[in-house]
């Protein structure tokens, strides 16, 4: 059932129902009035009898009173709202009172008629030599009444189809807007955000335009931010495993071959030290360049891909890298805190936090001039929450464009990619804190 219909079906019951009440009240003053003009014309056409009735007895030379009273009902003819009938001694008839010729043409229904009908009244005088009795009679009124009433029906019938025109044509004109509306978010609904609604004439339907052409820009843009966070996540995905092969490549190739060049050095030591010292200090330097050669490509592979991370799970990962960090700040102070089971997260998010809190140390290492660094990691029922919080010089957040921060606008994107919220608090030279929340589901 549409909406047009609906308006227009509740119009039409309002409009029967106010047909419905004024008729009832019409008919309610009709039935009063026919009753009050009937009741006054009997007791007018009764006073006017007795007076008749009492004018014979006073004087007999007028003759008998049902004859006086037969002549004078004869000459009288219809009396309005008046039945007459007049006996003689003997019950016989000796007059009736011709019936009512207004608006003879007219047939009121017995419906009517039931309805507005007064109750009958009947008068009975006893007169010498017969009787005369008086009823009550409504059927003028009455077809007077329906004549009006029925001008008056038709009058209602009339205005109420071209009321019910009126209201179908005005709701197909202005609930016109409602079919493209439907349409556009239909297409929406089928992934189709390039629709848009054009300005309607109703302000009403004009607004709900404007909000369904902002809701598909809006949607619009957040499919494109979700491309771009997929894209993202899939590009980081494929640099982790471009770290992950690389560092594989520095450990098992060039370690060999670093192994291999100290062992040879060594070897020529031993050799050499008695015979050809000069050549054994040359192969000793040779053995103390390959050993820095080795620390720093393990420098280097932690920093392209944790070995701990594949092996040993998050937890591990990060209480190695914060040894690692305080074992080369010795004056900074490192704290870490893991609250529950952080080593089934998945590969992906395993990486990104690492990263995070890599990139988050690093900051702070660099820029704040940090003395103390806490990193706080929580897994909830819902969501797992990240803290990383320092004591550094902190930033006058009003001032700073975070979009110029690389390192800080690589961490949004990450926290993004995981549909989580990401927020930096930090005041000068009252340190720094990041927020970080991410959904359980991700």
């Amino acid at each position: 059932m549409s909406l047009k219909f609906r308006l227009n079906l509740l119009i039409t019951l309002l409009s029967l129902a106010f047909i419905l009440v004024v008729g009832s009240i019409l008919v309610s003053d009709t039935r009063t009035s026919i009753r009050e003009r009937v009741e006054a014309a009997s007791r007018v056409t009764v006073q006017l009898l007795d007076t008749v009735i009492i004018s014979s007895a006073l004087n007999p030379e007028y003759g008998q009173t049902d004859r006086v009273l037969q002549s004078f009902l004869q000459s009288l003819g219809y009396v309005r709202s008046s039945h007459i009938v007049l006996y003689d001694i003997s019950g016989n008839v000796l007059y009736t009172s011709p019936p009512s010729t207004y608006k003879a043409d007219v047939q009121a229904p017995k419906w009517f008629e039931k309805m507005v009908q007064p109750p009958v009244e009947t008068v009975e005088r006893q007169i010498r030599y017969g009787s005369l009795v008086v009823s009550s009679s409504a059927a003028g009124s009455i077809r007077e009444a329906w004549s009006g009433f029925r001008q008056l029906m038709w009058v209602g019938l009339f205005f109420f189809v071209l009321l019910n025109l009126m209201v179908y044509a005005l709701l197909s004109h202005s609930l016109k807007p409602i079919k493209p509306i439907l349409t556009s978010i239909n297409r929406m609904e089928r992934g189709d955000l390039s629709t848009r609604l054009p300005t309607f004439t109703l302000p009403e339907f004009n607004r709900i335009g404007h909000s369904l052409n902002r809701m598909a820009e809006s949607l619009a843009m957040e499919r494109q931010l979700e491309e771009n966070r997929q894209l993202t996540q899939l590009i980081q995905t494929h640099i982790e495993d471009e770290r992950r092969s690389l560092a594989r490549e520095l450990h098992d190739e060039l370690g060999q071959y670093v192994t291999a060049i100290k062992t040879f050095a060594v070897a020529i030591v031993n050799k050499a030290k008695d015979k050809s010292p000069d050549i054994a200090a040359n192969a000793q330097t040779i053995v103390g360049a390959a050993n820095q050669i080795y620390e720093g490509m393990h420098s280097i592979i932690r920093q392209l891909r944790p070995g701990a991370l594949d092996n040993l799970g998050l937890s591990e990962t990060l209480r190695d890298a914060m040894q690692y960090w305080q074992t080369l700040h010795a004056n900074v102070r490192f704290e870490l805190k893991l609250n529950g089971q952080l080593d089934d997260l998945g590969e992906s998010l395993n990486i990104n936090v690492y990263r995070i809190v890599q990139e988050s140390i690093n900051n702070a290492l660099k820029h704040a001039q940090a003395k103390s660094i806490e990193v706080s990691l929580t897994l909830l029922e819902n969501e797992l929450q990240l803290l990383i919080k320092d004591d550094g010089v902190g930033m006058n957040m009003a001032s700073v464009d975070q979009s110029q921060h690389f390192g800080l606008l690589g961490i949004r994107e990450r926290v993004q990619g995981f549909h989580g919220s990401f927020s930096l608090l930090s005041e000068p030279n009252r340190g720094t804190a990041i927020h970080i929340n991410i959904p359980r589901a991700s």
